[in-house]
């Protein structure tokens, strides 16, 4: 078996891996801006839309440790292509759907590949930037993607929902991923992995149908109620399957997740930041959406450039935080302090009345967030797949991805369910007209969702601050040496 060499054009394929993490994350909130026009076309109700968030949520979350894996095996430029050319196909049926159905079910598929795609991606840029001061540029590019692309997301998605129509929330990918995947079986070096891992099809099992179960749960929490017996037994299935699937993680020869990969209290803490962060903000900036739209009146396009300050905000904060504030703290301070200041932005937006300004109640709050995401997301990525030893990298980087969607999707439905029952709880005062009765009921929805969701980034910042080491040394592992390929 022969090692792949490092790449030729290191900044081409950092501009690469950069393009296709944008369009698996945007992806997570294009269509929400696109919801209210989905909905009108197709004729579904506001019970169902959060399936076509969940959906795409569900699947890439529940698959991507299955996905890292194929990457280790069957080599990363490959499965990276596989899964480019898989989600443009996906973006297309989507694009084209006919019904509410074929809508979620093609949000799924996009799932399915984005589980291959996202860490194939991550595990080439961990595999071919290796030396310090470039790695930490990179993973600056890449964590400023990852903290600001669902506001991007929000913001092409009100373009084209505004000029063309919700469908090109879709057919958009199209441009991004065919592309990319010329540009990769030219750029990326190919090689065989020298050390080919079995697919420990147990625990694909196991795991898959845990993380299902419990995102299931939680979903169905929201259409009936969290005492239903439904929801209490996929909650339950949830929890044992996750419980089992450790278990057997530690008696199998070739194991899914290779334990030693999370042992670690800093690369520990890491994942768990990135959880936190994806449950409070998935839901948070779909309730913030609305409200722009609904509340103050603007047009997709304009909820979309409202985002942009915040999207600056995270770039600028990732790029400092990973390059200067990472090697000179290290993740204990600086990743528990980003997640403190993420919630004091959003304990800014629970201040928000009917009569509420953009520039008054928004774009502070925003803006804080903003700041906080880009403290947390670069050096957490950087922390959680450091010292991995190459022939797990994939594996590595797709417990980062899962971190992420999972917690996203858990949030996306716990925050639902908090949202419709405060918001249903509202009695309008007599005389109270019903399009501001409304406007009451939603707003206070709302701002009910931004307090839980600065408690989750609260409990979030005291967590990793007693789980990161004292100094922030890097995660401890297996020295970053190519077994195997390096990006191929």
């Amino acid at each position: 078996m022969t090692r792949s060499a490092r790449p030729a054009r290191p900044g081409l394929v950092l501009g690469l891996i950069a393009l296709a993490q944008l369009m698996v994350v945007l992806d997570v909130t294009v269509v929400n801006i696109a919801l209210p026009s989905a909905q009108a076309d197709l004729g579904f109700d506001d019970g169902s839309r959060q399936w076509i968030i969940t959906a795409y949520g569900l699947a890439f979350g529940s698959l991507l440790l299955l996905g890292g894996r194929i990457s280790d095996l069957a080599g990363r430029k490959w499965t990276f292509v596989a899964g480019l050319l898989g989600f443009a196909g996906a973006s297309a049926v989507g694009g084209a759907a006919p019904s509410f159905e074929v809508l979620v079910a093609a949000r799924a598929l996009q799932g399915v590949f984005a589980a291959l795609l996202a860490p194939a991606a991550l595990s080439i840029l961990t595999t071919t930037f290796t030396e310090p001061g470039e790695r930490a540029k990179a993973f600056g590019v890449f964590g400023a993607i990852g903290g600001s692309g669902a506001a991007i997301g929000l913001l092409l998605g009100g373009a084209l929902t505004d000029v063309l129509s919700w469908r090109w929330t879709m057919y958009v990918n199209l441009a991004f991923a065919v592309p990319a995947a010329a540009a990769a079986l030219r750029l990326l070096p190919g090689g065989r992995p020298a050390r080919r891992p079995q697919i420990d099809l147990p625990g694909v099992i196991v795991a898959t149908s845990g993380l299902f179960a419990l995102v299931y749960g939680f979903s169905n929490a929201e259409r009936d109620a969290w005492g239903a017996p439904l929801t209490i037994a996929a909650l339950a299935v949830g929890v044992a399957a996750l419980a089992a699937f450790v278990v057997l993680e530690l008696r199998v020869p070739s194991p899914l997740l290779p334990l030693e990969v999370i042992r670690d209290r800093n690369r520990g803490a890491a994942f768990l930041a990135i959880v936190f962060t994806g449950m409070a903000t998935f839901a948070a900036f779909l309730f913030l959406t609305y409200h722009l739209q609904r509340n103050l009146g603007f047009s997709p396009i304009e909820t979309g450039l409202a985002f942009l300050p915040m999207v600056a905000t995270v770039m600028v904060a990732a790029a400092v935080s990973s390059t200067r504030l990472l090697p000179r703290f290290g993740p204990g301070p600086l990743v528990p302090t980003g997640l403190g200041i993420a919630a004091t932005g959003f304990v800014s937006l629970t201040g928000l009345e009917v009569g509420s300004t953009f520039a008054g109640a928004v774009l502070p709050g925003i803006m804080l967030a903003g700041l906080g995401f880009g403290m947390i997301m670069a050096p957490s990525l950087a922390v959680a797949t450091g010292g991995v030893d190459h022939g797990d990298a994939g594996v590595a980087s797709a417990l980062v991805n899962t971190s992420q969607q999972i917690g996203g999707a858990l949030g996306v439905a716990l925050l639902t369910s908090v949202f419709a029952g405060a918001a249903g709880g509202v009695v309008p005062a007599a005389g109270t007209p019903p399009a501001l009765a409304r406007a009451e009921a939603a707003v206070h929805g709302s701002t009910v969702v931004f307090w839980w969701s600065a408690a989750i980034l609260a409990a979030g910042a005291l967590v990793t601050a007693l789980l990161f080491e004292r100094r922030g040394a890097p995660a401890r592992g297996p020295a970053s040496r190519p077994v195997g390929e390096a990006a191929g």
